[in-house]
């Protein structure tokens, strides 16, 4: 028997590190795990997607994408065939932003937020992972690697102004009750983990462990 390829991507401005206490049994997975990329100039969210699939060796991977890079591996799946998507503290659809991401895309209010500062990493942290992060900063200059001024402004306005409207209800949702980037208040319907944060996929790796198989083999 073949083992099931599962491919990571991890969030905004976050390295793969994100998912070194992630395991999955070898004897059954293979894992591999994707890097953000610098976009082209003016390259749409779609041509990326499309171009980081060219970085899937296997045929038909299960893909796992959290926050950012569970919009990104949605778009992805447009490109590719995929055994299952799975996203984890992401959205499935522009209508489960909280209202302040949509009233800076009605306001273009996005186009304000000073990138720059952003590449200082506090800043940064917060950013990408929310405000509960002060004694935290140390670990997240470990997993923010991507501090280039041009990714990050791409990635802001890609996210701001993501123009998928409908839910893809193939697509399996795991979201954290406490999360304040993308609160639960706003998500039409997931696998709630109770406690979890949008830092989840770091400190709720046991329960992600322990369900992670569960999710990808059940039909």
């Amino acid at each position: 028997m073949s083992k099931i390829p599962v491919y990571f991507m991890p969030g905004l401005a976050a390295s793969s590190s994100i998912f070194e206490r992630i395991h999955l049994d070898e004897s059954v997975f293979e894992m591999c795990l994707l890097e953000w990329e610098i976009p082209l100039p003016k390259e749409s969210l779609s041509d990326y997607a499309l171009r980081i699939t060219k970085n899937i060796k296997h045929p038909n991977p299960v893909l796992v994408g959290v926050s950012f890079g569970g919009i990104l591996v949605q778009e992805m799946a447009k490109h590719i065939e995929a055994r299952k998507v799975i996203i984890i503290s992401s959205v499935r659809s522009n209508l489960e932003f909280p209202r302040r991401m949509k009233i800076g895309k009605t306001t273009k209010a996005y186009k304000l937020i000073p990138m720059q500062l952003l590449l200082n990493v506090e800043k940064l942290a917060k950013f990408s992972f929310g405000e509960k992060i002060n004694k935290r900063i140390k670990l997240y200059e470990k997993f923010l690697s991507v501090r280039d001024l041009y990714y990050l402004q791409w990635a802001v306005e890609s996210v701001i102004l993501w123009d998928r409207n409908e839910v893809d209800q193939n697509v399996i949702h795991i979201h954290g009750d406490q999360d304040d980037v993308f609160p639960i208040k706003y998500i039409k319907s997931c696998i709630v983990v109770k406690g979890g944060t949008h830092v989840m996929i770091i400190n709720k790796y046991k329960w992600l462990n322990e369900n992670l198989p569960s999710i990808i083999l059940e039909e």
